[in-house]
């Protein structure tokens, strides 16, 4: 990895801790939405470890059950590793910061035409990822959460 890749990774990884440690102080009084979504802690298992790893992430669409979250990294050409953990381990465990705890669900890639009805709804609940998307060559995935069985 070169040293503006490690650099963007740090800073991501940093404002993951300042997060929690902000729900953690305010007895998760603040941190619970950023602008108008709410916050899931997201735990992943490890594409090559096989260990949980935990990450907050917003959600701009709740559609009943499904929670659709955005793997944009900012804008970054790479794929986030949260992203990259569940295409490998598609069980995921996700909990609303503030809810009733933590169940299982099942996360999945949005087909083409998925995505397409959603992202007006992503870009109309948060505009960065317009940004995000016209920043990167990549095609940014929008993340489908179902709870399993």
């Amino acid at each position: 990895m070169n040293l503006p890749d490690a650099l963007k990774d740090f800073q991501l990884q940093t404002m993951n801790v300042v997060h929690r440690s902000l729900l953690l102080v305010s007895g998760g009084r603040i941190g619970r939405r950023l602008g108008n979504m709410p916050v899931y802690k997201v735990t992943t298992t490890g594409r090559t470890s096989g260990q949980p790893r935990t990450v907050m992430l917003t959600s701009p669409v709740q559609d009943g059950d499904t929670i659709v979250f955005i793997a944009s990294k900012g804008g970054d050409d790479r794929d986030p590793d949260w992203y990259r953990n569940l295409v490998a381990n598609p069980t995921i465990t996700l909990e609303a910061v503030g809810g009733d705890g933590a169940a299982a669900f099942v996360a999945r890639t949005a087909s083409a035409e998925e995505k397409a009805e959603l992202w007006p709804k992503v870009v109309a609940a948060y505009k960065g990822y317009a940004g995000y998307q016209r920043k990167t060559d990549r095609d940014i995935p929008v993340v489908l959460a179902e709870p399993a069985g």
